[in-house]
């Protein structure tokens, strides 16, 4: 008998080790490989793709591996630099002059002298569109004072973004010791700027001019005129960064950001991008559901008897492509609903859910105010009803 059972229990484990843990639905662990066991072919050594709304990453490959990023680190000036516009503090059209500072830059750059004058506007196209350190610089000293103080309020704004692996030590992304950061938190400023619209009109951009259309620009990404879906973001290269690229595209609601630090090519980055590009695209997808219809909700204790319910926007679920049509909704309520109530005040909630698994929460809100009965309001009811009999 006991060898039977030895013999079973042998058999039960081989069979187990022959067929690897399933992942639950809704884990948080990012994939590392396609579908079918098949590895993405990356070449880079750090890569991420992470969905822009919700922030979730979807792959990763040495995500948190700390590296220098080149001109990606312009990222966060232009987060600082739209901060400052949204602000009040700058204008598009506000005339800002290079420093000896800024036109000491090297690398990348537009051939600024000190004293020339450009605005904002053309700034921050040679920045984007060209990567230009110098005017770089000149956005960040006119929304800091100095470039110095605009770098502490880059490794600021970094620690609020939850970026734990950055270390900024200049506005552009010339190499220099400890300035550092990795392929996840490149992801997170990327989320954070395209926060600010605007930024798509200069990043679609292919060729454009400034100085009255003597200095030519031409953009160093060229997935915005090879990729479909693609809505930016910003290429970097230097010796010691290698090819970076963080890349923004949308098809059908699904925003996806794809970071590739230290590519050995311009080629092989762009690759690479498109690469996690295409797998998001076709492994993922966003579901906007219905608002669902809703009564109104009976009310103790107040002048009315019932408050209208309404729903605010819908939210976006992100669901594996496969799982599309398993979106569940389920209505709760309040227990009980006693007035005063204000319209805005939170009576509910709709609850949507993958395969049982919580996947996004809205809630439902009182559509008008609904006062307690008092004999002061009950006395001004009853002369408004006589009064318009």
């Amino acid at each position: 008998m006991k060898k039977k059972l030895f013999l079973l229990l042998c058999l039960l484990l081989a069979v187990m080790m022959m067929f690897p843990a399933l992942p639950v639905h809704g884990e948080t662990e990012a994939d590392t490989e396609l579908p079918g066991g098949t590895e993405l072919p990356l070449t880079a050594p750090s890569a991420v793709l992470m969905e822009a709304s919700t922030g979730r990453v979807l792959f990763e490959k040495n995500s948190h591996e700390v590296r220098p990023c080149a001109s990606i680190t312009k990222v966060m000036t232009l987060c600082l630099t739209f901060d400052a516009i949204e602000a009040g503090q700058l204008s598009l059209t506000d005339t800002l002059t290079a420093s000896a500072h800024a036109a000491s830059m090297g690398g990348s750059d537009i051939w600024l002298k000190e004293g020339e004058a450009m605005t904002v506007d053309d700034l921050i196209k040679a920045t984007v569109i060209m990567s230009a350190n110098d005017a770089a610089v000149v956005l960040a000293e006119n929304v800091a004072g100095s470039e110095e103080a605009f770098v502490r309020q880059m490794n600021e704004k970094a620690q609020e973004l939850g970026m734990t692996d950055t270390v900024f030590k200049n506005c552009n992304g010339l190499d220099e010791e400890g300035h550092l950061t990795s392929a996840h938190d490149v992801a997170l400023m990327s989320r954070e700027l395209i926060t600010h619209p605007k930024i798509f009109d200069y990043t679609l951009t292919w060729i454009d001019y400034v100085r009255d259309g003597a200095t030519q620009l031409v953009n160093t990404n060229k997935l915005i005129r090879s990729y479909n879906g693609i809505t930016g973001l910003k290429t970097g290269t230097t010796s010691q960064a290698g090819s970076c690229i963080t890349a923004t595209a949308e098809r059908d609601s699904l925003a996806l950001i794809s970071v590739v630090l230290g590519a050995d090519s311009t080629d092989h980055r762009f690759q690479d991008a498109a690469a996690l590009l295409d797998y998001g695209f076709a492994g993922w997808s966003v579901v906007v559901p219905e608002a669902p219809a809703l009564e109104n909700v009976a009310v103790s204790g107040g002048m009315e008897e019932t408050v209208p319910a309404q729903i605010g926007e819908m939210p976006k679920i992100l669901t594996r492509a496969a799982e599309r049509g398993k979106v569940e909704e389920k209505i709760e309520w309040l227990p009980e609903l006693t007035a005063p109530i204000q319209k805005g005040d939170v009576i509910g909630k709709v609850t949507y859910t993958i395969n049982g698994e919580p996947a996004a929460q809205t809630d439902i809100t009182a559509g008008a105010d609904v006062p307690e009965i008092t004999f002061s309001a009950a006395f001004q009811y009853l002369l408004h009803s006589f009064f318009t009999m």
